[in-house]
């Protein structure tokens, strides 16, 4: 039996990155530690805040719920509450709304849904079919960020609080790269810059790797969805998961490396591009830096294939 580096109890994993076996005990002080930090460095408490979490139902969205409830239950100035996006897609968000509001429920978390029938006029599953040359999540993505974005602004939310972990952020580094996009680089959460228009993110988790997320959140008995998006599989972040994951096997510690190669070079980045120069959608009012928001460039286009059938 192998026991924890720091007791005498059975180790739960190997942490490769750093060489130490830790028991249930020391492995969620291990997270929570990092979880703390990374907030103390990304957010500066105000006197009062609403914070509201992005909750999906999944571990990373509901370990952030679960950890910013733990943190901030004792300022009194800070309302919690979150925002769960369901963007229609049959027999997977469903079941994971049921799982985000228990967790509410259990958290005492108030809990609001918003839903792309609503603000974008179709579901996923009916924007899918009219795609084309893009993937729906290309189409989810953009239209996810502008449900968030409406809903926390119309909770009055300071901040908003998602659930991207290492690998999710190493991956958005690297895809930039690769694209050769510094802009959208210098522009990656958390958000120092704060725009009109637009509510700031923080990410707790961007140091906690997927795997240390899932772990918690089966020691501690979240409850959280296990199902898979169906479009998952047309999602380019799929190649650059696969890239880092045989980088990590081969150098443990390659997502920290990249993720720290970032933190000392984006006030270099940032200060070469600054804060985008924002305007407002002539079409539904909300921030952009062209005429017409991205959200309603992709609308337009649905509506004209839509309405030729193809």
């Amino acid at each position: 039996m192998i026991t924890c580096d720091k007791c005498t109890q059975p180790a739960v994993t190997f942490i490769r990155y750093s060489g130490a076996h830790l028991c249930k005990e020391h492995f969620i002080e291990f997270v929570d530690r990092r979880v703390k930090k990374e907030i103390s460095r990304q957010y500066r408490l105000p006197k009062s805040a609403r914070l509201a979490v992005a909750l999906s139902g999944g571990k990373d969205s509901t370990l952030a719920l679960y950890s910013m409830k733990n943190i901030f239950e004792k300022h009194r100035g800070v309302e919690l509450l979150a925002i769960t996006v369901d963007e229609g897609i049959a027999g997977y968000r469903p079941e994971s709304i049921k799982s985000a509001q228990q967790t509410c429920k259990d958290l005492g978390v108030e809990h609001h849904i918003v839903s792309f029938q609503d603000l974008i006029g179709h579901t996923l599953d009916h924007i899918e079919p009219y795609t084309h040359e893009m993937t729906p999540c290309t189409y989810c993505g953009v239209f996810r960020r502008f449900c968030l974005n409406k809903k926390a602004k119309e909770l009055d939310v300071s901040w908003l609080v998602t659930g991207h972990n290492l690998d999710d952020t190493a991956q958005s580094i690297i895809m930039n790269v690769f694209r050769g996009d510094s802009q959208k680089l210098a522009r990656l959460g958390p958000h120092r810059n704060i725009q009109p228009g637009l509510i700031p993110r923080l990410l707790p988790l961007r140091t906690i790797p997927e795997k240390e997320s899932y772990l918690y959140a089966m020691l501690i008995g979240l409850d959280i969805y296990h199902g898979e998006c169906p479009y998952a599989e047309f999602a380019q972040r799929g190649f650059f998961r696969d890239m880092l994951a045989r980088a990590e096997e081969g150098t443990p510690g390659s997502r920290h490396a990249i993720l720290s190669f970032y933190d000392q070079t984006i006030d270099a980045i940032s200060g070469k591009f600054g804060p985008a120069k924002l305007s407002t959608c002539k079409t539904c009012g909300e921030p952009t830096i062209q005429e017409t928001c991205k959200t309603c460039e992709l609308k337009a286009g649905l509506v004209e294939r839509m309405e030729k059938g193809k």
